[in-house]
């Protein structure tokens, strides 16, 4: 997966991400507390004061494609795409 793929794909969850926290119904200390790092962390990137990491992308969407509607919101806010799901899925040799 390019860069520039994940840039877009770290810049959609970024535009949507009050939008997944709020319907998956906790608030930023709790998102904060499950994907392991801190409320301000979360808030600078709702306010887009601070670029959400590749890393953090990732541990979002772990968090966000285990709820059935925010599955749904990662696919209508074009998240997680086929690329993207070919891309983390392991491929046994």
């Amino acid at each position: 997966m390019s860069e520039e793929t994940k840039d877009l794909l770290v810049e959609r969850m970024t535009e949507n991400l009050v939008v997944l926290r709020a319907k998956l119904g906790v608030t930023q200390a709790e998102l904060a507390d499950i994907a392991g790092m801190s409320r301000q962390t979360i808030l600078a990137i709702e306010k887009k004061q601070r670029t959400m990491t590749w890393n953090t992308f990732l541990s979002l969407l772990f968090i966000f494609s285990a709820n059935k509607d925010t599955k749904a919101l990662l696919n209508l806010f074009e998240i997680l795409t086929d690329e993207l799901l070919d891309y983390i899925t392991v491929k046994k040799k």
